[in-house]
């Protein structure tokens, strides 16, 4: 078995691993509202977690294309394979720390961040395709704040609508609406999360020889979609607890609000191809709608150690994965 085989193995063994983890990394984005306000049992909200982001994942190839492309050009891209191994090593690195630690930080910041990180110190600044990597970070910077907007603007229809009607009622039946708006938040996740390991590993198979064209091929879909569901039904708990309740006391209206502009969100960006957060975008969305309830009502000192890594998340996983890029490319 030749080296370059035997990279192009490991790449897709990490990639579907990043994706495992990012699975059970990310469950709490699309339940941990459900769960808090008891509109599913934990496990029954798992369970559905996984199949909505299994069924959404082999749906759309749009984003896995712009992160085949948008950040460094597969075809030209020196020791891509080192680079793509790299990154995928800092990524994973970057979402297990986060994770022990309970924080709910983007996996899509780390993987980008780290893509980039790698390429630089492989090749340089010019490595990057400027054009499509300032698009993805725009789309990173900017889902979130449309999030906070669209969720406040949604919660405060709701509270005129809804205004004269009986709470406990009108909660009851809201808890019955969550579940739908759950498994469509759990859909869209998958609509975008999973599609950025089927990128990565499109990438390895250009540099390596093994494709000479960017679209996506069936069995790497599948096996993204696949390990993404399989990290899902693991549950990430910490992240649960502190997306479903140290941001605020989530009620079911408040919960349906917030889940109804997460997916409209990362549907959008779905829609044209770009990747978003999904952390940023439904923590963002929980904060717009948290305001617009009470702004005394949410934590905002939770709010602020979650801003504060998402902002280093980017640079810090660009440095670990340039760090890692020159430890393997020496081994190597």
């Amino acid at each position: 078995m030749d080296a370059i085989l035997i990279i192009t193995i490991l790449i897709v063994v990490f990639a579907l691993a990043f994706d495992f983890i990012n699975g059970f990394h990310d469950t709490a984005n699309a339940i941990a509202t459900s769960v808090s306000t008891k509109a599913l049992k934990p496990r029954h909200a798992i369970i559905l977690a996984a199949t909505m982001n299994f069924v959404g994942a082999l749906t759309f190839t749009g984003v896995a294309k712009s992160i085949t492309k948008d950040i460094v050009d597969p075809f030209q891209l020196e020791n891509g394979s080192i680079v793509i191994l790299a990154a995928l090593i800092a990524g994973i690195f970057r979402n297990l720390l986060t994770w022990y630690y309970g924080i709910p930080s983007s996996s899509s910041h780390a993987l980008i961040g780290s893509v980039a990180g790698a390429a630089i110190a492989a090749a340089g600044l010019d490595s990057l395709n400027y054009t499509g990597f300032l698009k993805i970070i725009q789309a990173l910077i900017f889902s979130p704040l449309i999030a906070f907007a669209v969720g406040y603007i949604i919660y405060s229809i709701f509270k005129v609508i809804f205004r004269n009607n009986n709470l406990t009622k009108t909660n009851r039946n809201f808890r019955l609406v969550q579940i739908g708006t759950a498994a469509l938040q759990s859909f869209t996740h998958g609509t975008n999360d999973a599609q950025k390991a089927m990128g990565i590993i499109t990438i390895a198979l250009i540099t390596n020889g093994y494709q000479t064209h960017d679209d996506i091929q069936f069995w790497v879909q599948f096996s993204c979609a696949a390990a993404m569901a399989l990290g899902t039904s693991v549950g990430g708990w910490k992240i649960i607890k502190t997306v479903g309740g140290k941001i605020m006391k989530i009620r079911p209206i408040n919960g349906v609000a917030a889940d109804l502009t997460g997916a409209a969100v990362i549907f959008g960006a779905t829609f044209i191809h770009l990747p978003v957060s999904t952390t940023h975008v439904i923590s963002s969305s929980i904060l717009g709608v948290g305001t617009a309830h009470r702004v005394k009502g949410v934590k905002w000192d939770t709010a602020q150690r979650m801003l504060i890594t998402w902002v280093i998340t980017l640079p810090i996983s660009a440095l670990i994965a340039g760090l890692t890029y020159l430890l393997l490319n020496a081994i190597l």
